[in-house]
């Protein structure tokens, strides 16, 4: 029987973000499953919407036997520590040594890990798996369309296929993708070529989005592009918030031939590289964002939905910025909701206080991002929550939530989610589960970017855009680079990054 070591281990990172990972945040998990060890990583990867889970379920159709090591993820936020990245590592790393006889080794990454001592901790990851298993053995991994993918990424795997919708609703496809593949390697006892390309310009998430243009017409030629010949072809907008040389978009591809991976690498490149143009759109100030959806909602029959797109715990914000919640405030925003703030101190005062009290807070605003603050105010408690829930939206797909102590607090006419822990408000469950109904609210605030619109698309009149301060700022160019490759533009149509010692030098 084949028999395949799997295990998992992601983390977006946003250099820039004002919090670090932890090994405590992995063994949560923040919006994705829990830390599981072993055999317990079969039991929590079924029937959800994660690379791992899509992979175990095509493993089991084709008959294979699976070595489970170890399966941990984190919301996104700064650096891994070193410790959590150490411990994690060197469990799966242990885990494939000690597996006893197998036939390949799968992993579930993310592609833009940087941990405290490795800008490339997926690099990392798959060089030292590659020193236990050699280098015939083969060697296939999952990634998000987010992946920052580096040479060395490259050179370790035999494999590298990213999702390729954005929300990100393919992650169990993408793991079912890697497991034809790997069944191909295993079929043919052949390795195919490689075809590696980045791309000369950083691409903003908001613009990323697979179901508007340009980028769901990109992924349409590239499934047009794979063939008997070239099996898999990957395109990865990249995360731009990851301060080293190899951030930014990739296409990879693998072909029967160099000369079939690289046509088509190449042809890739010139599609995504003719519609730098299109790489952009409007964003609203927090005040412009919530009186236009205020002027909307007065004739819309469905909610107006606005991404706090600065503040997106899925790009390493903290999720508890408050100029979003001072915006529908100041303006006397009616029949709105705005979630999640993550904010402990609050929700267990909320909890003290009960349902139906008033509370004064200084609710918010810790993370130290300029021109935020908390926001001091009475609210009243509306309701309360343990947190636990099931988010059965396309995004989570059925994931077990665990938001700790949680209330609904409301001033005025606008309710706030308040939690424990936080995650991505990728599904209207983040609304229900503390008694706000979404689609009967006329405007609601989502710290999200993309991953939202899943969920939130078909009960929506329109989707705005808006930039109140947050860890991601929605236009690429206003980081604070230091140590990108030199010439990449920092936005589409942008500047070419220069270093600094060239710039004082020049």
């Amino acid at each position: 029987m084949t028999r395949i070591a799997v295990g998992g281990f992601l983390h977006e990172t946003n250099t820039f973000a004002p919090t670090k990972a932890t090994y405590a945040d992995f063994v949560h998990g923040g919006g994705w499953p829990s830390m599981a060890r072993g055999a317990a990583v079969l039991k929590v990867m079924r029937n959800i919407n994660v690379g791992l889970a899509g992979f175990v379920a095509a493993a089991e159709a084709n008959g294979w036997e699976l070595a489970p090591t170890i399966s941990a993820a984190a919301s996104p936020c700064a650096h891994v520590t070193r410790d959590a990245y150490e411990r994690i590592v060197t469990e799966m790393i242990e885990g494939i040594r000690t597996a006893g006889p197998i036939d390949a080794v799968y992993l579930d990454l993310h592609g833009a890990m940087v941990s405290e001592h490795f800008d490339d901790g997926e690099g990392e990851v798959l060089r030292r798996v590659r020193e236990v298993i050699g280098q015939k053995m083969p060697l296939v991994a999952s990634l998000d369309l987010h992946a920052n993918v580096t040479p060395e990424m490259v050179e370790h795997a035999d494999a590298l296929i990213a999702y390729r919708t954005y929300p990100h609703v393919d992650m169990a496809d993408t793991g079912r993708a890697a497991a034809n593949h790997l069944a191909l390697l295993l079929r043919s006892k052949q390795k195919f070529a490689k075809a590696f390309r980045q791309l000369p310009f950083l691409i903003p998430i908001s613009w990323q989005c697979t179901r508007d243009q340009p980028t769901r017409g990109i992924y349409q030629q590239l499934a047009a592009l794979q063939s008997e010949a070239v099996p898999t072809l990957s395109f990865a907008p990249g995360f731009p918030a990851a301060d080293f040389p190899h951030c930014g978009p990739s296409v990879f591809a693998y072909g029967r031939t160099q000369g079939d991976a690289d046509a088509a690498a190449d042809k890739l490149v010139a599609i995504i590289e003719s519609h730098e143009d299109d790489f952009d759109g409007r964003i609203f100030s927090a005040d412009e964002g919530v009186l236009h959806a205020m002027e909307l909602a007065k004739t819309a029959k469905k909610p107006i939905v606005i991404a706090d797109t600065q503040d997106n715990p899925g790009a390493g914000g903290d999720s508890d910025t408050t100029g979003m919640l001072r915006a529908l405030v100041r303006n006397k925003a009616r029949r709105a909701a705005i979630g999640v703030i993550c904010d402990p101190a609050s929700a267990k005062a909320a909890h003290a206080a009960g349902i139906g009290a008033t509370v004064t807070l200084a609710l918010g605003g810790r993370s130290g991002i300029p021109g935020d603050a908390p926001y001091k105010e009475t609210f009243v408690v509306e309701q309360l929550s343990n947190g636990q829930f099931i988010a059965p939206g396309p995004y989570y797909g059925g994931r077990d939530m665990d938001m700790g102590p949680s209330a609904c607090l409301r001033i005025g006419d606008v309710r706030i989610v308040v939690a424990s822990y936080k995650a991505q408000l990728a599904d209207q469950s983040m609304y229900r589960y503390v008694g706000i109904e979404p689609t009967e609210q006329a405007i609601l605030v989502n710290k999200s970017s993309v991953h939202f619109r899943a969920d939130f698309e078909p009960i929506a009149d329109q989707l705005l855009i808006c930039a109140a301060p947050g860890a991601m700022p929605a236009d690429t160019a206003t980081l604070p680079w230091t140590r990108l490759r030199p010439g990449i533009r920092v936005r589409p149509n942008g500047a070419p990054f220069v270093p600094q010692r060239s710039r004082s030098t020049g």
